[in-house]
């Protein structure tokens, strides 16, 4: 969670506001702990709804939508972008960080303080699929992991129930019960939520684990090394900055992302619907206009 090495180049005011991005709604528990440490930070919240989840995305296609949502930032005066998703940090950060010219934060699963705590050294990490499958990933349990053996078990459709803000149904309790109870059969002790989507469902983990697995969520963790980052830069807000609410925006229409926000975050704001073309999603006839003519 370093910054980019290109923002130099770029003159920002520590008033202009910070962009977090998810390809969906779990950036949300980033943007709730980023509210609570720096309160004074005007935000700005995009969800990439309309292609949610990444989890099940080709490489590229994460890496596209990445680069375009936070270039849309960049031209809408962010002064910082948290890119507030495993998924897409795991697969483009390096990219997006070589294409922007502000500060970035990404996330990453907790593979260190699971490693550093667990004492039965058997971690349970749930993470979509193309987190589990991505370099950077399979870096973090060689560096931290090499005593402990860790259980990862792809979380489908843990992050279309978010989406559709179910985080306590039956099914959702029970799709949970046949991921977690392996783990806890093998002995685990702790569980690492390797998507920002999963810490919704802390309570319906709790439920079934009970005690026994003590949960590692970074969302915290991210919001003191983006305070860290924009002092490094001379970018925090001052304590009369009046931030009020986020700005939310949604590729798509933005009713799940409203409920969610005033059930989970205590915030009834209204979310604008965004468009946001890509190579990957915007129209041959887009394209085909945006292609430099000879």
């Amino acid at each position: 969670m370093t910054p980019s090495p290109r923002h130099a180049s770029l003159t920002m005011s520590a008033t202009a506001p910070v962009g977090v991005f998810d390809s969906g709604l779990g950036g949300l528990s980033v943007l709730r702990a980023i509210r609570a440490q720096l309160p004074d930070e005007a935000l700005i919240y995009v969800a990439d709804s309309r292609y949610a989840p990444y989890g099940e995305r080709d490489d590229d296609f994460i890496a596209d939508r990445t680069l375009a949502i936070g270039q849309w930032l960049v031209a809408q005066g962010a002064k910082a972008l948290v890119v507030a998703c495993n998924t897409a940090t795991a697969q483009s950060i390096a990219l997006v960080r070589q294409q922007l010219a502000i500060p970035l934060v990404g996330v990453e699963p907790g593979i260190k303080p699971a490693a550093q705590i667990s004492r039965t050294r058997i971690v349970g990490v749930l993470a979509t699929q193309a987190t589990l499958r991505s370099i950077r990933f399979q870096a973090l349990l060689d560096q931290y992991g090499s005593d402990c053996r860790f259980l990862c078990q792809p979380g489908h459709g843990l992050v279309e129930a978010v989406e559709q803000c179910d985080i306590n149904s039956d099914a959702l309790r029970t799709l949970l019960q046949s991921y977690l109870q392996p783990m806890l059969d093998a002995g685990a002790d702790t569980l690492v939520l390797g998507c920002t989507h999963y810490p919704f469902l802390d309570a319906a983990i709790r439920d079934i684990a009970g005690e026994q697995l003590t949960l590692i969520d970074t969302s915290i963790a991210i919001a003191q090394q983006l305070e860290r980052v924009l002092g490094r830069h001379a970018l925090l807000a001052s304590h009369d900055s009046h931030a009020g609410l986020p700005r939310f925006c949604s590729t798509s229409d933005g009713a799940h992302q409203r409920q969610l926000a005033a059930l989970l975050l205590q915030i009834d704001a209204p979310v604008e619907q965004i468009e946001i073309a890509s190579r990957r999603t915007a129209p041959p006839e887009y394209l085909s206009s945006a292609e430099p003519r000879p």
